[in-house]
């Protein structure tokens, strides 16, 4: 579940990559919507470092020991 939850927002934050790109190439400037898109990046990628931070804190992801 955990792992699953990591990948969505994986994915997640790569559409709001590429919707930005979009954004940048399409918009005029007098829309908000690039800026809307780079607010939404960040969160998702802070709730993604939060979220593999709790499940390594907590023991369910585990760190390879062994190269």
């Amino acid at each position: 579940m955990l792992k699953a939850a990591i990948v969505i927002l994986l994915i997640a934050v790569v559409v709001s990559l590429f919707s930005g790109l979009v954004f940048l190439f399409r918009d005029d400037g007098g829309k908000r919507r690039l800026l809307n898109s780079l607010i939404v990046r960040v969160s998702l990628s802070v709730a993604l470092l939060v979220l593999i931070g709790i499940a390594l804190w907590s023991g369910e992801l585990s760190m390879n020991p062994t190269p």
